[in-house]
């Protein structure tokens, strides 16, 4: 096992740890206690970190990129737990959860690699038309140039690899733009590139504002393409503000759950209720809506407040803990203030509502309407509503009555007809009797409308990250 570093907490450049322009303090969102101060960069530091990665155009060759990704991968796994404790503390994620979030970044470390090592083109069948004869096509892919990268606090860890692991696999240089509250998982995990021999500059982490930072690589003409991950509004602006560059986004949600009169009760509320309040409800794939059948709806909505009776809520360093804070002050006070409208509005809270010791209680609101806030919005805590349907086609509507698409999720004994139910959901992802939180790393992944305009999971992203070039043959007549 390698011997454990300090927390680094410079600027990631050209392979060094490196000061900024000043510093920011890291806050434990829990304690509220300061856990670093790490630099802050700007507008020099990204032009600085943009031409160290365009020395790294063409790349590597696809093996060296392989060996590189696996060696990272099993850097992460040695340093697991220091990983986990860094999530927990800086995203006050619980640590079960920050554990789980270890192990799905090696995963997406791992299935970056393969995709180093198997990216092919296709052969094109030029002789199917008259002009294509005596003539041999085929596509290759070509990295795209430099990927700016903006991930969010949610998941610190993971969704930085989904980006830097595709980007690496493609031949592309990156350079990160880590969430400003929540950068030490990111630093850690340059510093594993590092020590995986990954040449010095392929990869920058440049920590700051998104305001500064953030706009300073989104405008930088030799970024070639800019993967963000975040808000619908910022990602859209985003997009607006870079009209020539390839933006892909990966949003939010307001995700919908359907559950039917013949659904499995003790699996869906089991499902539910560990979804929805997850690293409290602070996933775009979070179960914010469930739509009830109405033979069933009080019963679901009691087996509902009894298994949330059960979570843990308080210190998320406790590995006993399911649910800890939201990730600021400011954030609890937007969620309780949207609870507020939805009473107001006629909907009623079956359990929780309350903040104890600044922690949001896990909570249930019933009689919910797709006008209200909590349906309309992504509400990005822990909160599910819930409300009644007669028919299918009505549950459908209620599940479609959102600007976004990212997940939906049906639970029903009939998955034959869920079949039929799935492509009617103007959703990206549809799940059948699993919730739509569900993510496998490997999986084609993102959404439409709203919620954004590509596809991540390395196999998906590396493509995105790169251009297809054809390439034709004229052979000689015999």
């Amino acid at each position: 096992m390698s011997a454990p570093h300090p927390q680094p907490t410079g600027l990631f450049l050209e392979g060094e740890f490196v000061a900024g322009s000043g510093t920011r303090e890291v806050r434990n969102p829990y304690s509220g206690e300061v856990i670093a101060e790490v630099a802050v960069g700007g507008i020099a530091e990204i032009h600085r970190a943009v031409a160290s990665a365009q020395r790294h155009l063409p790349p590597m060759a696809a093996a060296q990129r392989a060996e590189i990704l696996e060696r990272a991968a099993g850097l992460v796994n040695e340093r697991h737990e220091r990983f986990a404790t860094t999530i927990c503390n800086e995203a006050g994620k619980p640590l079960r959860q920050a554990r789980a979030e270890v192990d799905r970044c090696i995963d997406t470390l791992i299935f970056s690699a393969v995709e180093a090592r198997t990216l092919v083109g296709e052969m094109v069948p030029m002789d199917g038309s008259r002009s294509g004869h005596r003539k041999i096509g085929f596509t290759t892919y070509a990295p795209v140039g430099v990927i700016g990268a903006i991930s969010p606090f949610n998941f610190p860890l993971n969704l930085v690899a989904h980006k830097v692991g595709p980007a690496i696999a493609a031949g592309c240089p990156v350079v990160l733009k880590p969430a400003e509250i929540t950068p030490l998982s990111s630093l850690l995990l340059a510093e594993v590139f590092r020590d995986a021999g990954l040449p010095a500059g392929a990869l920058s982490v440049v920590t700051g504002d998104g305001a500064v930072a953030g706009a300073a690589l989104v405008d930088h003409p030799d970024v070639a393409m800019i993967s963000f991950t975040g808000s619908a509004a910022v990602g859209w602006a985003i997009r607006a503000r870079a009209p020539k560059k390839h933006v892909a986004l990966e949003l939010g949600n307001s995700t919908p759950v359907i559950v039917t009169e013949d659904a499995d009760l003790d699996h869906a509320v089991a499902r539910i209720v560990g979804s929805g309040f997850t690293h409290a409800g602070q996933s775009c794939v979070s179960v914010q809506r469930v739509y009830i059948h109405e033979s069933i709806y009080d019963e679901v909505c009691e087996r509902l407040v009894a298994a949330m009776s059960a979570l843990v809520v308080g210190d998320p360093s406790d590995p006993a803990t399911d649910v800890g804070p939201v990730i600021s002050s400011r954030a609890h006070d937007r969620i309780v203030a949207a609870l507020n409208e939805a009473v107001a509005q006629g909907a009623r809270i079956l359990a929780g509502g309350a903040s104890i010791a600044g922690l949001l209680m896990p909570t249930l609101i019933a009689d919910i309407t797709p006008t209200m806030t909590v349906s309309a919005h992504e509400i990005f805590g822990p909160v599910i509503g819930v409300a009644t349907y007669r028919t299918i086609d009505g549950a459908i509507a209620l599940a479609n009555a959102t600007s976004y698409g990212l997940q939906a999720g049906i639970f029903t004994g009939r998955v034959d007809a869920a079949l039929t139910w799935a492509p009617r959901l103007a959703f990206a992802g549809v799940t059948i009797n699993e919730t739509p939180t569900f993510r496998a790393d490997q999986q084609p992944y993102g959404g439409i409308k709203e919620s954004g305009n590509t596809r991540e999971g390395p196999r998906a992203a590396v493509r995105n990250m790169c251009e297809q070039r054809l390439v034709i043959i004229d052979l000689p007549a015999r």
